[in-house]
């Protein structure tokens, strides 16, 4: 029974050295409880049938199934996982081999001990495993194409594990020359156990908070951009009262052409009508709805649409948006258009159909988005799209913008693929704040 317990215990610490090793190099495919599900199966199999006792059917195992693990849950190619895997197989057996013979020059006597020593021996052949895993993946890091900068505070951490190590081999040591009695064995085995979860939490917790500063400086980032995108359009719609002013004058203009046309200046003339033709106030802005800045949104996609060849069809009902802010109305609609741009983009006779109208006696509006699309996106757990972007990690804001404009306002955000259609169709429904 204890062989099976230090058996359990010596495969969960590894199961968790893989996770991170892989957490920290590699892009995945699938959820984190999809990973957590795949690699929880194969080390329970890897536990069954190290009950045999085998030690080279062991290793060999071991390789297979982090191979196997790395080739389903990640985005890796086949040269290197088979590096990876064995790298992995190779620190850990030579972590065993020196922790046994780390043990056996120092500490001679320590090895009679048979349940405290083995426990002993196991946390610091995990944690020597351990250490040696988290330095080789922050070094090859860097190596990494299309992830997040380098982060050198990463080095502050290593000498936690390093203190660790000396802990445990100040365990062992204790444990050789002074005769322990049972219950101060047991509270250094669990004072050691407790040592390695510790290291296991601190790196666990910064790896957590490195991915929420990643996020929240990328999140800055796109508020800075609908800021930008607030003040763009304004500006449009400054240029579009410019024009109404320059129509309105025209009258004023016509006699002045009038005037140099009886002096006989025909070159005056010339460059006045150039003038006003190459102006930006007589540039033509087309009415699409009563919403001003959606307004000047809607014709920036349309020049993009023909552009691309796709066809934009916008059915915007009369106060149907009157409630939203420039921010959000520009959040919401830029993200929804640039993702339906994007999938139709390349395809023939590619459409964007965008309808937004209020529910009668109600405070809702509905707004309805449906693009030609080539593929089914994939969906992660919380039913948001993952970005066919290579960054993953530098992408994907938009759908949560996307999300974060839809909650505001109390709504709901449905999204699916209809593959009759080759079509991708986005739904919300908002709640107007009175």
């Amino acid at each position: 029974m204890e062989f099976i317990l230090l058996l359990l215990l010596s495969f969960f610490i590894e199961a968790i050295i893989i996770w991170q090793y892989t957490a920290n190099l590699f892009i995945p495919k699938r959820s984190v409880s999809s990973n957590l599900l795949c690699l929880s199966t194969i080390y329970f199999a890897l536990f069954l049938f190290a009950l045999f006792r085998q030690t080279w059917l062991n290793a060999a195992l071991f390789w297979g199934a982090n191979f196997l693990f790395i080739f389903i849950q990640f985005k890796v190619r086949i040269p290197a996982i088979f590096f990876h895997t064995s790298l992995l197989t190779a620190i850990m057996g030579i972590s065993e081999m020196a922790t046994m013979g780390i043990v056996s020059k120092f500490f001679p006597h320590f090895l009679s001990l048979k349940g405290i020593s083995l426990i002993f021996y196991t946390l610091f052949s995990k944690s020597l495993f351990f250490t040696v895993a988290y330095l080789l993946s922050h070094f090859l890091k860097q190596k990494k194409e299309g992830l997040e900068v380098y982060d050198r505070s990463e080095l502050f951490l290593i000498p936690i594990p390093v203190a660790s190590t000396f802990v445990m081999l100040t365990f062992f040591h204790i444990g050789e020359t002074i005769s322990v009695k049972p219950p101060i064995n047991i509270l250094l085995t669990i004072s050691a156990v407790f040592l390695l979860f510790i290291n296991f939490l601190v790196f666990g917790i910064h790896q957590y908070n490195q991915k929420k500063s990643l996020e929240f400086t990328e999140m800055q980032l796109l508020l800075q951009k609908e800021s930008d995108s607030v003040e763009y359009y304004e500006m449009l719609l400054a240029q579009s009262e410019n024009q109404s002013i320059l129509i309105h004058d025209i009258k004023k203009h016509l006699h002045s052409i009038q005037l140099l046309n009886e002096k006989g200046e025909k070159e005056k003339i010339d460059a006045y009508i150039h003038q006003l033709l190459d102006g930006s106030d007589l540039k033509e802005s087309a009415k699409i709805c009563d919403n001003n800045i959606l307004n000047a949104i809607l014709n920036r996609y349309q020049r993009q649409c023909i552009e691309k060849h796709i066809t934009l069809h916008v059915d915007i009902r009369r106060n149907s948006l009157p409630r939203l802010c420039p921010n959000d109305l520009t959040s919401l609609f830029c993200n929804l258009l640039d993702n339906a741009v994007e999938a139709a983009e390349n395809i023939p006779d590619s459409f964007i159909e965008l309808t937004v109208q209020k529910k009668e006696n109600s405070p809702f509006v509905v707004i309805v988005l449906v693009n030609s699309c080539r593929n089914s996106p994939r969906h992660m757990e919380e039913g948001l799209l993952i970005s066919h972007k290579a960054n993953k990690k530098r992408h994907g804001f938009g759908i949560k913008s996307i999300k974060k404009v839809v909650n505001q306002y109390q709504g709901n955000l449905q999204m699916y693929y209809e593959p009759g259609t080759a079509t991708f169709h986005t739904i919300i429904t908002l709640k107007q704040i009175e």
